[in-house]
């Protein structure tokens, strides 16, 4: 399990407990944090890799999937955000879906199902962002940037990400894609709260992500 931290002192404890109900092995990347996003890691049960400057969301991903693969014995890469938004329920669900043999990667979907409550705009700025996906990737997809994905290591170990910021989400696509692996898609429930609104899940910020994956 591979979560990209970056100043969530707050609530990344609360997070990794969580994870730790399910999964044995949590690794958090802190992307060059300036509060103790870290040490609560640490006690809460992770392993912790450190960036001594702030890389971005790609960029500590890639870190984590490098980790993780060191590791004798890992059959399977998920990947978590850190600031509560995810549910261990459907990353466990994905990764029994991987278990059973069924695909070689899960890409999460908040759109396959009526749990994630989204506002009109940014649904609007979301459905934008998975048309460009789909048109420049080549796969189609009903959700293009969701942060939770689950995939076998020989996937994981295939992926060249060089986009360090939130576009690497598109490159996992594309790669994904141009390997040929067996993939789908899974339905996730995103839980927007104010402090994941705070940290990034706004509108503008949906902007921002389009953006930056059309100019990249």
């Amino acid at each position: 399990m591979i979560v990209p931290v970056f100043d969530e002192a707050q609530v990344i404890a609360d997070v990794v407990r969580g994870l730790r109900t399910t999964f044995d092995h949590v690794v958090c990347v802190d992307d060059a944090s300036q509060d103790d996003s870290a040490a609560h890691a640490e006690r809460a049960g992770a392993a912790v890799v450190r960036h001594p400057v702030n890389l971005g969301q790609g960029a500590a991903i890639a870190t984590g999937i490098e980790f993780a693969l060191a590791h004798p014995g890992t059959r399977y890469v998920v990947t978590f955000d850190a600031d509560g938004q995810h549910r261990v329920a459907d990353a466990a669900a994905m990764v029994a879906r991987l278990q059973a043999g069924e695909v070689d990667a899960l890409l999460g979907s908040r759109f396959l199902d009526g749990r994630t409550r989204l506002p009109a705009v940014k649904r609007a700025v979301l459905r934008a962002g998975v048309a460009y996906s789909n048109v420049t990737s080549g796969v189609r997809l009903t959700d293009a940037h969701n942060g939770l994905r689950a995939m076998t290591a020989e996937v994981a170990a295939s992926l060249t990400l060089t986009q360090n910021r939130m576009a690497h989400a598109s490159e996992i696509v594309e790669q994904i894609g141009d390997g040929r692996w067996r993939w789908a898609e899974h339905p996730v429930e995103i839980l927007y709260t104010g402090y994941s609104k705070a940290k990034g899940q706004s509108v503008w910020n949906s902007v921002n992500i389009l953006t930056e994956l059309i100019f990249r």
